[in-house]
């Protein structure tokens, strides 16, 4: 497996519109590259584009959905690292091959649909705590 780039960086927040405040100026932008609902995962996000890796800020749409759940155990912060590869499906089966465990949709599906590609999440008591995201999206709309 080829990892291409860090994709992107995640921070849960509690107020996506007050993180925004927060963040954009030190970001140097005036608002996100990328915003979007991810309904599926319960999350509304503002993507920015710090050189070739996107920064999100993450806020759920619903008081279960992931991100809710990790800020009610961790607080605020730093949730998810995810790296670009060219083919999550292959990457997935690499990994599982090495013992590498995953963490299923509701559907119990490990490869979840995302625009025009797929994600998976490694379990985070496999890498040190740190959930991780193998994604093959090539962001080509998103070029700020």
């Amino acid at each position: 497996m080829k990892i291409n780039k860090i994709d992107h960086i995640c921070i849960a927040v509690k107020d996506l519109e007050a993180a925004k405040k927060i963040w954009e100026p030190m970001l140097g932008k005036t608002g996100p590259d990328d915003a979007y609902v991810d309904e599926p995962e319960k999350i509304n996000v503002a993507r920015y584009m710090v050189g070739e890796v996107g920064f999100e800020l993450m806020e759920s749409t619903t008081p279960d959905g992931d991100v809710a759940r990790y800020i009610e155990k961790n607080g605020e912060g730093f949730m998810l690292v995810s790296f670009n590869v060219d083919n999550t499906r292959k990457a997935v089966d690499e990994l599982k091959e090495k013992d590498y465990p995953f963490i299923p949709d509701s559907r119990g599906e490990i490869a979840r649909p995302f625009h025009d590609c797929e994600f998976a999440f490694i379990h985070p008591k496999k890498l040190n705590g740190v959930l991780t995201e193998l994604i093959d999206y090539k962001w080509e709309k998103v070029k700020k």
